[in-house]
Parts: structure tokens; C-alpha cells; sequence
């Protein structure tokens, strides 16, 4: 476990820890952070000031988020410890972790390129809702689970190979999750210098799980919302919205923080542009960020194709995104945040990841449903993780991330155009995929056969292209 004076030694995690546990001294030490982390992401020459500005307006309003939950009274000291050591030192720092710079070091002397900086992994399908439009298909009766024993080998390769001390948890409903004997709770304590985010739809947070999370404090629930809740209820199952609540009162007892996660499509997006919203969550509530994930037409989605936001409306939440960030609200949208992660983050890219879903399906996304490899057949051949990252259709999808841009913001197409699936479906389909891909469910596979389905995603492209082009160029590119 890292100690107080290793934490010490990293002047940016001092200032931090300061910052936010103590009142005495904070505005001094909050203005130093504040200026080293200008000097260190706005001062970088390789990179566009203002994609650069987008990321330190991110970390500071992560930050001062954090500082008003803990003076609320929202999240313990001992978790917030607990976070500054898991996600600072053995994530943002982790060159300063010996055990990762080594795994790190040798992975690229081998490959050429940096490991991927985490994984998600979806351990069930099964979930105790069933929502419209759930990209995984998900339901309280059926689904497939991985072994607990997989779970653990996939969390140790990435642990020892990748360097990795970051897993997303994905599903279903990961607190659903039980396999011969052990729960995620189990891995959670297992791997303890990892940091883990899951996404939850939460009715299942009650007291004694939000205080086993606090115990363990490297947990940190993602909870799924629609909106408010008619929107909530509408798309999850009546009386959904208030067991949310329960949950989140149930973390603010516990003294946990938690993030919301929201759903964006074209019914709820009146709700998504206001500013009562954000304020529900954040000032009420206590979220400690928010992420907004648009709708994909994969899966049950497909069947709703017309709830997916329309280039247009796409771009009214980019600038209602943009407007938040500068207001100090730490919100991060999948595709219209792209100058945050550099564009696209899928195929196991440096500092990306990729996906192993209950099936054992590893593919490039968890909205790419596609695959090559199946972990259970590549740990029958002897083989890892490692393996499955550096087959041809992950390599592809590399490829082309470094020809769109990745990973300097100079050289970047339109990172307001991230996605190589949802932004780029032909480029996808004729230059990324092999011809040894697979769908991993029957919806999967209608898609790819559909001459309507390319076509839509296609002339979507082409008009998102249309809009936010001008906007990359003058914006970001002109903007020097």
C-alpha cells in the first residue's frame, strides 16, 4: 500500500490529497494544482490548446466536484485516500509504480507500442431489469455468464501484462453477477490497487453493499439514469427511479462516491439540454461525474433506430457539453468528448482498451459487436489476452486510429467524429474488419447483412461530417 510519503514525493498527488481532505490551506494548495496541471496539459507544444483546455477543464472539474462531496459530507477520507493512490499514483502516475512501469517497459519492447491502459469486461449478461433499447439484450431469466475462475485470469493477465491497475465493469447487471462462490465484491478485494468503475443500473445498492464498497473503496458505481423519472421509469420499468435515489442515499451514508451514467437518445434529449438536470445530479445528488452514452442501433437498439440522435441533435449536445465543462461540471459524452481521450479508444490502442463480454467474445468496443477471438478458446490454446489484442482486425482498427490522427491533436482528422463504428461505418467495414469476423448475436449479425442498416449508418456519417467538420477546423484546428 503507497504511504503518505510516497504520495509525498508526487507533487501533484500532495497537492490533491491537501486539497481535499483539508480546509486549512486548500485555496493555496488548489491554486498550485490548478497551475501545474495548466502547465503540464495546456503548455503541451505537441498537442492543440484547445483539445488540451478540454482535458484540463475535465480533470479540475473532477477535482472541485470531489472537494464540495467531501465537504458535504458525501465521500470518507479513507476513500478518497484510497482513490488518490489507486487512480493517481497506479494510473495518471503509473510510471512511478515500479511493478507497472515494468510490465509496461516490456510490453513495448516486445510489440513496439504501449499495452492497452485497461480493459472492460462484461461477467454476465444477466441483469434484474430489462430496458429498451439495452445494447446488451439483456434480461432477468436469461443470459450467460463467464466462470469466476476466467474472471480472475483475464483480471491477472491484464494486471501482469498490460501493467494495467484500471478494469470498467460492464453488463448486464455486474452486482447480479455469482459464479462458483464469488461475487465482484470477491475480485474487488483480490486485486486492491486496482481501480474499478462498474456501471449499475443500482437497484441493488442497498446499505450493506454501499458500505462494503466504501470498505473496500476501489469500486466506484456508475449508475444508469434516463433522466428524470418519467424518463427513468419509462425506459427501465416503473418505480426504478426512486430505488435510484435509495441507492445514492445509501453511498452518501457510506460515505462512497458514485458517477451517473445517462443514456442519450432523441426522446429524453429536452431533458439532457437543460440545466436542471445536471444540477439534480450534481448539486442534490452528489454525483461525483457524469458520463452520456448515445444511443447505438446494435442490439434490441437496432429496432429503434429512430431514438438514435440525429447528427443535428448531436451537435446541440456538444455545445450544451462544452458549455457544462467551462461551468465546471465534470461530464464526459463517449463520442462528442473525443478531444478528451484523443479520438477513439477502442482496439486496445495505448492508453484504450477492448472488450470481453459473458460470452468470452473479444471484440475492439463494447459497441462494436464483432469479434475474432473468444477467451475460451484462446486459453484452450495455450495462448492470452495478449494474443487476441494483436489479431489483424484489432490491428486494423489501430491503423486507422493512427491515420485519423492518434495520437497527436495536430494531425487529427475530427476527433468531434471519434467513433470508427457509429462516425465511420464504411471506413469500418471496408478497411477495418476481416473477413473472419463474427457477430456476436443474431441482432449483430442482421446488421451486417443489412444494405438498409449500412446505408443509414452511412449517410449519418455524411452529414455529421457535414456539421462538425467546420466546427474541428475552425475551433480547434484555426484556433492556434
Amino acid at each position: 500500500m503507497l504511504n503518505f510519503e510516497q504520495i509525498k514525493r508526487n507533487t501533484y498527488l500532495y497537492l490533491l490529497k491537501k486539497a481535499i481532505q483539508t480546509k486549512a490551506g486548500r485555496e493555496m494548495a488548489l491554486k498550485e494544482f490548478d497551475k501545474k496541471v495548466y502547465q503540464k496539459l495546456v503548455n503541451d507544444s505537441s498537442q492543440l490548446v484547445s483539445v488540451q483546455m478540454k482535458k484540463y477543464q475535465w480533470v479540475m472539474a473532477v477535482v472541485r466536484q470531489l472537494i464540495k462531496n467531501c465537504d458535504k459530507g458525501y465521500i470518507s477520507k479513507d476513500v478518497i485516500e484510497k482513490l488518490i493512490i489507486d487512480l493517481g499514483f497506479n494510473n495518471f502516475f503509473r510510471s512511478e509504480n515500479p511493478s507497472v512501469k515494468k510490465a509496461r517497459e516490456a510490453f513495448k519492447e516486445k510489440y513496439g507500442i504501449n499495452p492497452p491502459g485497461f480493459i472492460t469486461i462484461s461477467p454476465t449478461q444477466k441483469c434484474n431489469l430489462k430496458c429498451i433499447g439495452c445494447y446488451a439484450c439483456s434480461s432477468p431469466k436469461t443470459g450467460k455468464s463467464l466462470p469466476a475462475s476466467i474472471v480472475d485470469r483475464i483480471l491477472k493477465e491484464n494486471y501482469e501484462y498490460f501493467g494495467s491497475r484500471f478494469v470498467v465493469i460492464s453488463g448486464g447487471e455486474p452486482l447480479f453477477y455469482s459464479s462458483e462462490g464469488r461475487t465482484l465484491f470477491d475480485f474487488w478485494g483480490k486485486y486492491n490497487d486496482v481501480f474499478f468503475i462498474f456501471y449499475t443500473n443500482g437497484t441493488l445498492i442497498d446499505k450493506k453493499a454501499a458500505q462494503r464498497l466504501a470498505q473496500l473503496g476501489n469500486a466506484v458505481p456508475q449508475i444508469s439514469v434516463e433522466g428524470f423519472e418519467k424518463e427513468t421509469d419509462e425506459r427501465r420499468g416503473k418505480g426504478v427511479f426512486k430505488r435510484i435515489l435509495e441507492a445514492m442515499e445509501n453511498l452518501r451514508e457510506a460515505g462512497m462516491p458514485f458517477a451517473v451514467s445517462v443514456t442519450a437518445t432523441a426522446k429524453n434529449l429536452p431533458v439532457l439540454l437543460s440545466d436542471e438536470f445536471y444540477q439534480f445530479w450534481f448539486e442534490e445528488q452528489g454525483a461525483s461525474y457524469m458520463w452520456i452514452f448515445q444511443l447505438m442501433p446494435i442490439g434490441r437498439g437496432k429496432e429503434v433506430f429512430d431514438l438514435m440522435p440525429t447528427p443535428e441533435q448531436r451537435v446541440k449536445l456538444y455545445r450544451k457539453w462544452e458549455k457544462l465543462l467551462e461551468e465546471g461540471y465534470p461530464i464526459a459524452d463517449f463520442w462528442n468528448s473525443g478531444p478528451l481521450a484523443n479520438g477513439c479508444i477502442a482496439f486496445g490502442r495505448p492508453a484504450g482498451y477492448f472488450y470481453i463480454d459473458w460470452n468470452g467474445y473479444i471484440t475492439p468496443c463494447v459497441f462494436i459487436p464483432y469479434y475474432v477471438d473468444n477467451i475460451y478458446d484462446i486459453y484452450k490454446q495455450g495462448k492470452t489476452l495478449v494474443d487476441a489484442w494483436n489479431s489483424p482486425f484489432f490491428r486494423n482498427g489501430r491503423q486507422w486510429q493512427r491515420e485519423y490522427g492518434y495520437p497527436c491533436s495536430k494531425n487529427a482528422q475530427n476527433w468531434l467524429m471519434p467513433c470508427a463504428i457509429r462516425d465511420h461505418y464504411h471506413t469500418f467495414r471496408t478497411k477495418i474488419c476481416t473477413s473472419n469476423i463474427k457477430p456476436e448475436n443474431q441482432e449483430a449479425k442482421e446488421a451486417l447483412d443489412s444494405k438498409e442498416y449500412y446505408q443509414k449508418l452511412v449517410d449519418y456519417d455524411k452529414q455529421l461530417e457535414a456539421i462538425t467538420l467546420p466546427i474541428w477546423h475552425k475551433e480547434y484546428r484555426k484556433a492556434e
